[in-house]
């Protein structure tokens, strides 16, 4: 068998490239992401990226959706484990002061996110399957509108407490989520 006809021999490598191209963006940012950069830090030839990527948007779209998916999951586990309104709203105050959405390096990709996504209207159906994960995660628990109002509020609160000198702490977070969540949004 020659080597044009085999397939891969290192399963893992496009997703190494889309782990290194986060990485990259969080220290570059994505205006000035590479496939060179990007080959180094996953430890491939440079050639391996247009292998799986046909061009540089198609490798940051890939990769803001791996990012996506990611939290997501992670953010509707926490949902999905909650049996009672209590445990739901504790699992939103956890999404805010934990480390599911709001760590440093997830924080840094989302701006970077909604940056390019703002130039890259293409992007823009990345951030928006990421909202409707979210509100289908919040939706098993709250009326549709609360949903909606509980994940503004928690990219709100992840943004402002990161840049915030005196940062809501977990109770005051905890407070705000209560009364969202016990007053449920309602149509006018």
């Amino acid at each position: 068998m020659t080597g044009s006809t085999r397939g891969p021999n290192d399963p893992r490598r496009r997703e190494r490239i889309l782990d290194a191209a986060l990485d990259v963006i969080a220290e570059h940012g994505a205006i000035k992401v590479t496939f060179r950069k990007i080959a180094a830090a996953a430890g491939v030839p440079l050639g391996s990226l247009t292998y799986y990527f046909d061009d540089m948007q198609h490798l940051l779209t890939e990769a803001f959706t791996r990012l996506a998916e990611s939290v997501s999951t992670r953010y509707g586990a926490l949902l999905a484990a909650a049996r009672t309104p209590e445990e739901a709203q504790e699992a939103v105050v956890e999404i805010i002061c934990g480390k599911v959405w709001g760590t440093d390096r997830n924080l840094l990709l989302s701006y970077e996110l909604y940056a390019f996504a703002t130039r890259h209207p293409e992007l823009r159906t990345v951030m928006r399957s990421w909202m409707q994960a979210s509100r289908e995660s919040l939706s098993a628990h709250f009326d549709p509108l609360t949903a909606r109002a509980l994940d503004a509020l928690v990219e709100g609160f992840s943004i402002h407490n990161s840049v915030d000198p005196q940062p809501t702490d977990r109770a005051g977070v905890a407070a705000i989520v209560k009364a969202v969540a016990d007053g449920s949004v309602r149509r006018g």
